[in-house]
């Protein structure tokens, strides 16, 4: 078995997530006591937020693409960023490391594209709503042209995430705030919904709203093990 190597705490509450999701699938794969060999940094998320609001964003990629290399000596065979935003960066993480990056893009889009979906509604912070990085990989590479919601819609779903999911609170008004945003991409044309911040699938999941729905975090997890099952 191949080590992961997971940089987290954007948040550590989706962090969580990405570590169950992990063991859990690596158990239902091999049984019995197996669980995942994983190397885990998880950094001060209020420092990571300080340097997205002030638009630091290579300051931010020196720093992670450092833990990115002391995860690398330290044994991972592969690196992921628990962190959809962050894949901002991914480019400073790849320059400095020999083993895979696993991008989170890329993954979600593969599942987009096993699905037949072209025209998913992206919901995730405002910088990647709002920030070319994202979409233009989904284009470039894989020809699904990603929809956002309108400016209200954004500022919506950035608050809650940062107001609430980051900080543990999931609220039933909330959730439903984000069916509504989801019920208006689908009159836009959406044909389904990528959950772009590792945060959301903890306010909404598969079976909620009218679009088939595309979790992130859960992808990305089962891309780990894939990886260091093969």
């Amino acid at each position: 078995m191949k080590t992961i190597g997971l940089i987290g705490g954007m948040s550590w509450e989706s962090t969580a997530v990405y570590y169950r999701e992990i063991n859990e699938r690596m158990r239902q794969r091999h049984g019995g006591l197996v669980s995942a060999d994983i190397l885990l940094r998880s950094v001060d998320f209020s420092r990571i937020a300080e340097l997205q609001q002030q638009g630091l964003w290579d300051q931010a990629g020196a720093e992670l693409a450092q833990i990115a290399q002391q995860l690398e000596r330290a044994g991972a065979a592969c690196v992921l960023i628990c962190s959809n935003t962050m894949h901002k960066v991914a480019a400073a993480l790849t320059e400095h490391i020999e083993v895979p990056l696993l991008h989170i893009v890329d993954i979600t889009a593969e599942a987009l594209q096993r699905a037949g979906k072209r025209r998913p509604l992206l919901l995730a912070t405002r910088y990647t709503m709002e920030q070319a990085f994202y979409r233009e990989r989904l284009a470039a590479r894989f020809a699904i042209e990603a929809l956002v919601p309108d400016a209200d819609d954004r500022s919506l779903v950035h608050e809650v995430i940062y107001n609430e999911l980051c900080q543990g609170l999931v609220r039933p008004q909330s959730r439903q705030a984000f069916l509504d945003v989801i019920a208006r991409g689908k009159a836009a044309g959406a044909d389904s919904v990528i959950l772009g911040c590792t945060e959301i699938g903890l306010l909404i999941g598969a079976d909620d709203g009218e679009l088939a729905v595309f979790d992130s975090t859960f992808l990305h997890a089962q891309a780990a093990v894939d990886f260091a099952s093969s």
